[in-house]
């Protein structure tokens, strides 16, 4: 009988065991023997590991548990050592940065990146693709439907009644929005968030959880995090890593009872 969390193995994801296309018509995102070796340390060390479409995942460990080399690959920021990357159906393996995220995989960092002189909208109106120019320029070439979809963006968000006021002036949470935001302006599939509740109040915390399961109906969402009550009402599937691999996955009640993730985890 098997006790705690199960990983799932190899022969679980791997393409051969229904078809050559499994792992596309189940995960949007595929990694495959992937590591990431830095100086003769490896910081990833990942047999096989899927993003199921349209799901919310989250991504827990301790520093240096590998969380941000696994982003930074997927997002071609770094090269892997060895080892595959697939996203909708193809290898991106040796893409560059730019290249993945036209492609449709978006990444908020923990910092919100926004222009803190810019109002809301003219912070949205600044991502918008083929907008990368002097902002001088760019306000009377913005189009009624690119408007329309900042709009609808900022009003999903709940910033569309602070439309105007500057990105300096918004709250911690509000700003951590905005940066959603502007992720979402190119209509990514692939969400890749780190530590959104990171200095957030209670209320914005929930407000944040509710951005986020609203998100799930239009992307998929991959989210780091430290926060456990956050994680807790997220409610979804957690994958612990450890030392570059992964340690465990599944529920945050069968994470909270694995021995292993317990020692070298939860309970520092």
């Amino acid at each position: 009988m098997v006790t705690g969390v199960e990983q799932l193995k190899y022969t679980d994801y791997r393409p051969s065991v229904v078809s050559q296309h499994f792992w596309a018509d189940r995960f949007l995102l595929f990694v495959e023997n992937v590591t990431a070796v830095f100086d003769g340390f490896k910081a990833l060390d990942i047999e096989a590991f899927g993003i199921e479409h349209g799901e919310i995942r989250v991504i827990i460990g301790p520093n240096g548990a590998g969380k941000t080399t696994f982003v930074d690959v997927v997002t071609g920021k770094t090269s892997p050592t060895t080892g595959h990357v697939y996203y909708a159906g193809e290898e991106i393996t040796k893409l560059q940065e730019t290249d993945i995220a036209l492609r449709g995989i978006g990444r908020k960092f923990q910092t919100p990146t926004v222009f803190d002189s810019l109002t809301t909208f003219e912070n949205m109106e600044l991502a918008l693709p083929g907008h990368k120019r002097a902002f001088s320029d760019l306000v009377a070439r913005v189009t009624v439907d690119e408007r329309e979809h900042i709009e609808s963006i900022l009003d999903r968000v709940r910033l569309l009644e602070y439309r105007d006021r500057e990105a300096k002036y918004l709250s911690h949470g509000q700003r951590q929005w905005l940066a959603i935001s502007v992720l979402m302006i190119s209509d990514p599939k692939l969400l890749l968030i780190d530590e959104p509740a990171a200095g957030l109040t209670d209320s914005e915390t929930e407000l944040t959880v509710e951005l986020l399961k609203e998100l799930r109906e239009h992307h998929t969402i991959v989210v780091v995090e430290h926060d456990m009550e956050f994680v807790r009402q997220l409610d979804t599937r957690v994958t612990v890593l450890n030392e570059g691999r992964i340690m465990a996955e599944g529920s945050l009640d069968e994470i909270k009872q694995n021995g292993e993730v317990i020692e070298a985890y939860l309970g520092r």
